[in-house]
């Protein structure tokens, strides 16, 4: 929702949380801690996080930028952090003020502050621009490896790998997965496609084929980054269940209450979905 302009209520978010949940999906990235200042639209992370259903099947996680964000998260209950940063330097300066360095560093004493509150928390660490950065182009295979490196002796437990700007075909995904697959364990990968290009979900198959089993989405396919101008939502939430489903997978997730789930927000911001065409679905669904 962060780069959504129109003001999304908090009971509106829970409203939208609650029915991802229903729906059958129990592991949700909620919110972030990032200064209200760069992200108005998360300003409410504190307020949302109290009202959150409680389930010991639930998994809130919460993006923590850097020491000032974990202090605020740990006034919460949130026990399951994210903490970002990139293979491309241009792309941290732009996105949270770092190098890459920088915010390894830094992430290295969040991720100790909160093993030591935290012991049996969950960190997921973000590696953005592994393809090519919106700045300065194609990004090397070895930035991707030593940021990777770095997150594993830092004690993340796992890692999503971020095809930020939508460009990625099949071909450069296996390549990148055939480089990392010595030192990252599929166990512990998650990857992460945006789909500017169409081509997320061609992605996904492929990973699909190389026994991955982990994907980050976004109902509707809301979203995109506001530091890559022009690049596309998320892969849609709804067309990586149903090819999963279709390939034989068993997700858990009931399709036809997910492809209703994210009507609250559609209809608050009078918009029609990335999933297209996900609205006339929707449609179609409830009239059958």
């Amino acid at each position: 929702l962060q780069n959504e302009k129109t003001p999304i209520p908090t009971e509106v978010k829970l409203q939208f949380i609650q029915n991802l949940l229903d729906a059958g999906l129990h592991e949700i990235e909620v919110t972030s801690f990032v200064h209200p200042k760069w992200v108005p639209q998360l300003a409410d992370a504190k307020e949302l996080i109290a009202q959150l259903p409680a389930s010991p099947n639930y998994k809130f996680s919460a993006l923590v930028p850097n020491l000032k964000g974990l202090e605020a998260a740990q006034e919460t209950h949130i026990n399951r952090i994210a903490l970002f940063t990139a293979a491309s330097d241009a792309f941290t300066q732009k996105n949270i003020n770092m190098s890459v360095s920088q915010s390894l560093e830094i992430f290295a004493e969040v991720a100790k502050l909160f093993r030591a509150n935290e012991p049996n928390g969950y960190i997921r660490g973000y590696v953005s621009t592994i393809i090519e950065c919106p700045i300065t182009g194609p990004v090397e295979a070895k930035s991707v490896i030593q940021v990777v490196e770095k997150l594993l002796e830092i004690g993340v437990d796992e890692i999503s790998l971020g095809e930020t700007i939508g460009v990625a075909v099949p071909s450069q995904v296996k390549a990148l997965a055939a480089e990392l697959r010595p030192i990252l364990d599929p166990s512990k990968t998650a990857w992460h496609f945006h789909d500017t290009r169409g081509t997320a979900i061609a992605n996904v198959n492929a990973m699909l084929e190389l026994d991955y089993r982990r994907f980050d989405s976004s109902a509707a396919g809301l979203g995109g980054c506001p530091y890559a101008p022009g690049a596309g939502g998320n892969l849609a939430t709804e067309d990586l269940i149903y090819l999963c489903e279709k390939s034989g997978l068993k997700t858990g997730v009931d399709l036809q209450k997910l492809s209703l789930a994210s009507l609250p927000i559609l209809e608050h911001l009078q918009s029609t979905t990335g999933s297209a065409p996900r609205w006339s679905w929707c449609a179609w669904l409830t009239s059958t």
